[in-house]
Parts: structure tokens; C-alpha cells; sequence
């Protein structure tokens, strides 16, 4: 039986590549987005949706457990990025991070959470940042809404381990996609400057975290963040 996965923010950048990655193995793909997908793959469905928005979340998770009876893996991935110093980030600002990073990680984890719980087991994988372990000037609102993904994943780990449920993290370094295109190149050259490994993450690196986490033999393994490139 092909696994069933939903993945958030699979429009574009790490979320398209990994939707299209576990397409390639003969899994099932339900993805999200504010837009329009251009994935062709007859194992792959498409919302159009706000993550932060609770019902059509909700409509959402129903609609993908009515068409293939089962859920097994949740990528929380969609997230949006914003370095500002924090006396000129403006309040809408810091709000529409927040909804996206961690609002939008909290209801999917609980809605899927749901489903999960009736089979007794499955996966859940959430999306960090190096930037909460290096301290970034000017990325404050955006690590603080990942710092709160981390304590999130710690705790709803041990509140869903009863139910078989698995909750890791894995927390990537800045990656060539469109979340990081508007940041400066000295502020990426600093961040990268702190990491033991000086180079931006590749695609690879991140799916290789995602593939240990929900494989069957990581079972014992739960409520743990990776860092990726050393910090």
C-alpha cells in the first residue's frame, strides 16, 4: 500500500521538491499552497488554501483521509522568512510569520493528529531554522516563530508517542530557494560563517533528514531537532 503524505507550501522551493521526490517512489502527494500548483502526477492533489486559516485546514485533512482512507506522513514545510531589526518590523508583519510558521504547523499537526491516532501510527516532520541556535540580528520574529515550532515538536511529541505517533524536526541551513532570495548576501554569508560546515544546504541534505525520521526503523525516535551544516 503506497504511503499518503501531506505537505505544506509544495508550490515551490524544498516543499515541490519533496512532494516530487515521493511521487518518484510511488507515493501519494496531497499538497498546499496560496497558488496554483504546476505538479502533474496522477498520485498528486492540490489545495489552495491559507494554513492559518483553521476550517479550511480541517476541510483540507477530511478531504484527503475520504479520498485514500489514511494519512501516514505530515511535512510541515510551508514558511515564510523576513529580516527586519525589530524597531522597524511592523506588527502586521511579525503576525503574518507567526500564522504561517508556526499556526499553520500547529493545525495541520492536530488535524492529521487526529486521523493518525485511529491507525496508530505515523509521522511527523517540522521545520526549524540553524537561525534559532546562531542567534541572527534581525531575524527575530522569524526565529522566534521557529523556536516556537521547536517546543512545540518537543512537547507534542511526548503527548502523541502514547498514540504511535512520531514528531521530529529537522532545522536546515539557508538553501537557494525563493524564502531567502530577498536577504542580503552578507547576512547569509554571516550566518553561514558560523556553521561548522560553510556552505548553503542542498536539496539533498534535507531529504536525507526526512527520509531517517519516517522510516519505519526510527521508531524509537521522537521530539528531537536536527541541525543541519554544524552550529
Amino acid at each position: 500500500m503506497s504511503r499518503v503524505f501531506i505537505i505544506t507550501g509544495s508550490r515551490k522551493g524544498i516543499g515541490r521538491q519533496l512532494a516530487e521526490y515521493y511521487l518518484s517512489k510511488g507515493d501519494i502527494v496531497a499538497g498546499c499552497s496560496r497558488g496554483k500548483s504546476s505538479i502533474k502526477n496522477s498520485n498528486y492533489m492540490h489545495f489552495e488554501l491559507d494554513i492559518s486559516d483553521e476550517d479550511m485546514v480541517i476541510n483540507m485533512v477530511r478531504a484527503v483521509k475520504k479520498q485514500h482512507g489514511h494519512i501516514d506522513i505530515l511535512l510541515n514545510n510551508a514558511g515564510i522568512a523576513s529580516m527586519n531589526h525589530i524597531l522597524t518590523t511592523p506588527y502586521t508583519s511579525a503576525r503574518k510569520i507567526f500564522n504561517t510558521n508556526f499556526f499553520g504547523t500547529f493545525l495541520f499537526t492536530r488535524e492529521v493528529s487526529k486521523i493518525m491516532i485511529k491507525q496508530k501510527n505515523g509521522r511527523i516532520v517540522n521545520y526549524s531554522t540553524v537561525a534559532v541556535a546562531l542567534k541572527i540580528a534581525g531575524e527575530s520574529i522569524y526565529s522566534a516563530s521557529k523556536a516556537a515550532i521547536e517546543n512545540f515538536t518537543r512537547i507534542s511529541a511526548k503527548e502523541l508517542s502514547a498514540f504511535g505517533i512520531r514528531v521530529n524536526a529537522v532545522a536546515p541551513t539557508p538553501i537557494l530557494t525563493d524564502l531567502i532570495k530577498g536577504i542580503q548576501k552578507d547576512k547569509k554569508d554571516e550566518l553561514i560563517s558560523q556553521q561548522a560546515i560553510h556552505r548553503l544546504a542542498e536539496f539533498d541534505d534535507i531529504s536525507n533528514v526526512v527520509d531517517f525520521f519516517i522510516n519505519e526503523k526510527s521508531d524509537f525516535i521522537t521530539g528531537q531537532v536536527i541541525y543541519l551544516g554544524g552550529v
